[in-house]
């Protein structure tokens, strides 16, 4: 496929250990000499010292309380236990892996927990399935297969089809090409749209690959090649078809930012910096990365002998064998997948619905995005007749899946044959700790799920979901998906049903006993 480079999957070769070097001791200073040279810092410690008592008294209350150190005569507080260094440290604990003959919790006590939870706010309704990641016994079914609106759930069918398609060491490649003259180059978009306008930053996945890495090593190339006076840049973006924009989606959500026009290459994901998650996008990614790139090279040439003609023009590579000057390559599609999740990022979603249908010998489109995604859930072997897939991130109303074939995906992740699918865990959001679902767990009827359950979000203004995988009370792996639709904009209380549902399993216990 155009553009997809697995250079990523090759081995670095470890760091080489420098070999100590050893030297003859210096011959040892008179012990008068010694004390002399340090007896000024002495006194100045002493001086120091003397100048902190004080201060640490005044300062200290202000961080430990107005007790601490018998301040104003107030003696100390008995310091808690919990606060107290240790006595001795606790044996090392590691993480066993999941018990199978765990006891399976018992269908009529999980459908009892959970209706009484699982009730809206307000208008509209509530679908949920829950059933057992091992067996795929089903534990709750509440009008399953009933079709939905999913919202940002989407994702989890295209994080499938780029592990599956794709491949999850797979990494992108942006390239710069020599063009039909030698002082014309051109900027090859190979699907990469966390590009960063600095330096390539590998420890990072937003940023992995930066545009100032890749002029600096262009810039060397041309010089290499004696190349002197203006270069000209263009942009090769050929590499989607079909409208930029979903006619699926409302203008309106365009216009706030949820997405933009969809490009194979871009900045931060289509936003401004690379802190942005909200707010106005670029609305040609493409070209706005391709400008970004020529200042970068503008910047490399003067050192290198030559500047840059002003302006990016659209242009499509020579055919055949290409002349690489200089590439950068993305993080991995598993590093791209698991940020996709959790921070639910629609535009990173739709290129990954286009590189899947690459991949798998579609056009990349919007519509090819989507043929893709459906054809690799199928081969998973849960049912799609029944499902229509508008877009592949969520922002769409059109979308219609149900929440019996989002459990069975988020099953396929956790305990399906294909282990491939096991690089999107670690993206699920974790209650109360990262991602979209951060800031929710907080309160004491779902506190206990804080940590425990790991799911996607999924929000639209009637819309509401949540998707995903948790270990219950007893040791059992359990997956779950709860969706509603119709539900009263706004209402507090929709998000919090959903939240204590899965709270519900992970404290669950629900065996009989």
């Amino acid at each position: 496929m155009k553009g997809v480079d697995e250079a990523g999957a090759e081995k670095q070769a470890p760091e080489q250990q420098e070999t100590p070097v050893l030297r003859p001791r210096k011959p040892a200073k008179p012990a008068s000499k010694r004390v002399v040279r340090f007896l000024p810092l002495v006194l100045l410690t002493l001086v120091i010292a003397a100048l902190a008592v004080p201060m640490g008294l005044g300062v200290a209350p202000g961080f430990l309380g107005p007790g601490f150190m018998g301040a104003a005569g107030t003696p100390a507080p008995k310091v808690p236990a919990w606060q107290q260094v240790p006595k001795q440290l606790s044996r090392t604990q590691i993480v066993a892996p999941l018990d199978a003959s765990a006891p399976v919790p018992l269908p009529a006590d999980v459908t009892n927990q959970l209706n009484a939870l699982l009730t809206p706010d307000g208008g509209g309704d509530f679908t949920g399935v829950v059933e057992d990641a091992l067996t795929g016994l089903p534990l709750y079914d509440r009008d399953g297969a009933k079709n939905r609106v999913p919202a940002s759930n989407m994702k989890l069918l295209t994080a499938v089809a780029a592990l599956r398609a794709i491949g999850p060491e797979t990494r992108f490649s942006t390239r710069v090409l020599a063009g039909p003259s030698a002082s014309t180059i051109i900027l090859s978009a190979g699907g990469d749209v966390l590009l960063g306008d600095g330096p390539s930053q590998p420890s990072e996945v937003l940023g992995h690959a930066g545009l100032e890495t890749l002029a600096s090593d262009a810039a060397k190339a041309l010089q290499g090649r004696g190349v002197k006076g203006p270069v000209t840049v263009q942009l090769d973006d050929g590499l989607f078809t079909g409208p930029a924009l979903n006619p699926a989606w409302s203008l309106d959500d365009v216009a706030a930012g949820e997405t933009a026009p969809i490009f194979p290459i871009a900045l931060n994901s289509a936003r401004t910096s690379p802190g942005a998650t909200t707010g106005a996008r670029p609305q040609d990614a493409a070209l706005t990365a391709a400008e970004a790139f020529a200042e970068k090279l503008q910047a490399a040439g003067a050192a290198a002998g030559f500047t840059v003609v002003p302006g990016v023009e659209r242009a499509s590579a020579p055919a055949g064998k290409q002349d690489v000057l200089a590439s950068v390559v993305s993080a991995t599609v598993r590093e791209q997948v698991d940020l996709m999740l959790e921070t639910s990022d629609n535009y990173l979603a739709e290129v990954f619905g286009r590189m899947a249908a690459l991949s798998a010998g579609k056009p990349g489109s919007n519509d090819g995005a989507t043929a893709a995604v459906s054809a690799q859930v199928a081969e998973l072997g849960i049912a799609t007749d029944s499902m229509h897939l508008a877009d592949v991130s969520g922002l769409a109303l059109g979308n219609q899946v149900s929440a019996r074939q989002f459990a069975d995906v988020v099953r396929a992740i956790t305990s399906g044959p294909d282990t491939r699918l096991r690089a999107a865990l670690a993206g699920f959001p974790v209650a109360g700790l990262t991602g979209t679902l951060g800031d929710r767990y907080g309160d004491a009827s779902t506190s206990q799920g804080a940590g425990l359950v790991r799911a996607k979000t999924g929000t639209l203004n009637s819309v509401i979901a949540l998707s995903g995988y948790v270990v219950d009370a007893n040791g059992r792996l359990l997956v779950f998906s709860f969706i509603g639709n119709g539900l009263t904009p706004g209402a507090a209380g929709n998000k919090v049903a959903l939240d204590r549902s899965a709270t519900a399993l992970a404290s669950c216990g629900c065996t009989g006993g």
